[in-house]
């Protein structure tokens, strides 16, 4: 259909994506929490029958490479036309706790299965040891929350309101999810309607058609981008500061095969899962890989299943990059992948020209209590210096990586949650200088105005953000209570009155600092 029909192509191609950013749409405006209606932490896409994605929205890295698992996982659980299927454990096709997906069979005019429709959310509370569900000091999945394994939420038309009960038991807001999970059913009812008014237009055969061969016009641009890089092995390493049980540097190292159309990551060397919560699911591992992948070849090239096909993933089971079921999680899937990000990033910019190191972490600060109104949940990953690249310097205070949220806006805050926001700004000059300079950190010092307990899970509080081709390093973050350091993962109670301050990271140089201009 792209040799004969490229203009047909593109019509039922961005028909198809439009329903996806629909979908986008349709969660940031219904939902109730200001992490996905400020920060926009939701994803959205679409599958075929056969479970390869066929188009995402423009939203959040680590959800959408991600998501083929948790279709695959529905399908094998039995899901049937018409249902709708909700999961979150990040060992049957989720990623960590707080993100619940939801994938429904849409089956057009009572006929078979013709695509899935998928979401994915993260909810500022799913219970666990701590309010948000990010603790900082988490030793096994059952004490990050509610593990959801793939079970039907809708069939029928109707919710089963039994199921409904269990989930919002089991959160400290359920105001606030029950809004949240509504949103994600409205936008699942949205994407049935437009996938049934495109196969009404233009028959099921035309729309089936459509997305197979956008699939394989992503697969042939990939195999083409990857055969113009050099053959050869190309290796690289870097480390996460501890895992909450220890302070011990754990390794990440990715080689890189470039042979012919054909890329392999092989991370072999990598550390062993730990006890703390930095283990990262294979899934996980295997969307921050696609990530980089396609700033390495061609980022214009339609995001599908195609795009990946070409990759192949070598992650040892029971290592830091692909954990054993059961196993805490939950920062390996912000901070973890982060890491793999930089690590191959590394590697492949020894065949290619790529930015340098961002921030390399995500800032997690969550903090949660009881106010005048009842329970609070704030989550919050807070953006900081993107790597400069041969052509430009690296933006500011931005989400690097695997994250693409925006920030909490003030007003905002204040509005939903007892807590007043004392500063937040530009850190001036932590990018990296070099030919090009890294992107600037930011400060944001949080005063909570209730006793309350927080934690974070940051990363680059003690090795730099690095530069590249001669740039110089980023600046380190830094964390602080009331003035006083504390540890890159740290959780503990707060006073009325105490201040949390997350200074992040710079991003890295690019070029030596006498090339610039």
């Amino acid at each position: 259909m792209a040799e004969e029909y490229p203009i047909a192509l593109q019509v039922l191609g961005s028909a198809l994506r439009s329903v996806a950013q629909e979908m986008h749409a349709a969660i940031v405006r219904s939902a109730s929490s200001p992490n996905i209606t400020e920060r926009r932490d939701c994803s959205t896409g679409l599958f075929g029958a056969d479970a390869i994605m066929l188009v995402q929205a423009d939203s959040i890295p680590v959800h959408l490479g991600a998501m083929p698992a948790a279709v695959e996982a529905v399908i094998a659980a039995g899901i049937a036309p018409d249902e709708a299927w909700i999961l979150n454990d990040p060992f049957t096709g989720g990623t960590h706790l707080p993100d619940i997906t939801i994938v429904s069979a849409i089956a057009p005019l009572g006929e078979p299965v013709l695509c899935f429709a998928v979401s994915r959310a993260h909810h500022s509370d799913v219970g666990g040891m701590s309010p948000g569900s990010m603790p900082a000091r988490s030793r096994d999945l059952l004490q990050e929350g509610l593990v959801i394994p793939p079970v039907a939420l809708i069939r029928d038309g109707r919710i089963d309101e039994r199921l409904m009960a269990i989930l919002l038991a089991n959160t400290r807001t359920p105001v606030e999810r029950i809004g949240d999970l509504r949103a994600q059913i409205a936008a699942h009812r949205l994407a049935e309607q437009r996938i049934t008014g495109l196969v009404s237009r233009h028959g099921r055969g035309q729309i089936e058609v459509a997305g197979q061969a956008m699939v394989a016009y992503a697969q042939r641009r990939t195999r083409a981008a990857i055969a113009a890089l050099p053959d050869g092995r190309y290796v690289a390493s870097d480390v996460l500061e501890g895992d909450g049980t220890t302070d011990r540097d754990l390794a990440i190292v990715a080689t890189v095969t470039i042979d012919g159309e054909r890329l392999l990551v092989d991370f072999t060397g990598s550390a062993s899962e730990g006890a703390g919560n930095l283990n990262c699911p294979i899934s996980v591992t295997r969307s921050a890989v696609y990530f980089v992948v396609r700033l390495a070849t061609d980022p214009d090239i339609p995001a599908s299943g195609g795009a990946f096909s070409p990759v192949e993933v070598i992650a040892s089971a029971g290592s830091i990059v692909n954990a054993s079921p059961g196993r805490a999680v939950v920062g390996g899937n912000v901070e973890t992948s982060s890491r793999i990000v930089d690590v191959v990033m590394a590697a492949l910019a020894q065949a290619t020209d790529l930015p340098a190191s961002g921030q390399g972490t995500m800032n997690n600060l969550t903090i949660g209590g009881v106010g005048a109104s009842g329970p609070f949940t704030y989550y919050e990953t807070i953006g900081g210096g993107q790597g400069a690249s041969p052509a430009a310097d690296g933006p500011s205070g931005v989400h690097v990586a695997m994250s693409n949220t925006l920030n909490t806006p003030v007003e905002s805050l204040e509005t939903a949650y007892p807590l007043r926001v004392e500063r937040y700004a530009l850190r001036p000059q932590t990018g990296g200088r070099g030919a090009h300079r890294g992107g600037d950190g930011v400060e944001r010092v949080i005063r909570v105005l209730i006793d309350a307990e927080a934690s974070i899970i940051s990363e680059r509080r003690r090795h730099r953000p690095p530069g590249r081709a001669g740039g110089e390093d980023g600046a380190l973050g830094e964390n602080l209570v009331n003035g006083e350091v504390v540890s890159a993962k740290w959780s503990g109670a707060l006073q009325a009155g105490d201040e949390i301050t997350i200074r992040t990271p710079g991003g890295g140089g690019y070029g030596r600092p006498e090339e610039g201009a």
